[in-house]
């Protein structure tokens, strides 16, 4: 619970409280703090059991952290039933980039070793205007 208070930050909540509340009334304030926090422990148990009764003994198994996010992905990545570890791990972003690039590269370098422009026709010149435009319709954009 306590997982983030270091020891410094823990001598000087205890100091803190012993000068707000003075050390006469200091274990009577702990355990009426204790007591609260029991009560909402209890609540909160409370709550969860009428609710897993209320949905049935299909969902015997819920888990209410089960609703965070996280915890639900995590829960599915780690089930693996759709196979995502393999798409996970199949895919190296770096390598297709790399693959594609020099792809491209070759065929350029194939295209025009000499800097000319193929007349194979296969490549696009995007340097050329279109000649004719179409027609702008405002009423369907």
């Amino acid at each position: 619970m306590f997982n983030d208070i270091g020891p410094l930050e823990l001598v000087t909540l205890i100091v803190l409280a012993v000068l707000v509340f003075g050390p006469d009334k200091l274990p009577k304030v702990i355990q009426d703090v204790m007591r609260t926090v029991r009560k909402i422990r209890e609540f909160s148990e409370s709550a969860k059991q009428d609710i897993r009764q209320e949905l049935g003994p299909e969902f015997k198994d819920f888990e209410f952290e089960d609703l965070n996010p996280k915890t639900f992905i995590r829960k599915q990545m780690d089930n693996d039933e759709l196979g995502l570890k393999e798409i996970r791990n199949g895919f190296d972003l770096k390598k297709e980039m790399a693959e594609v690039t020099d792809a491209v590269h070759s065929r350029d370098a194939e295209a025009s070793p000499s800097g000319a422009s193929s007349s194979s026709g296969d490549r696009i010149d995007m340097t050329k205007k279109p000649e004719e435009r179409a027609p702008y319709d405002a009423d369907a954009t």
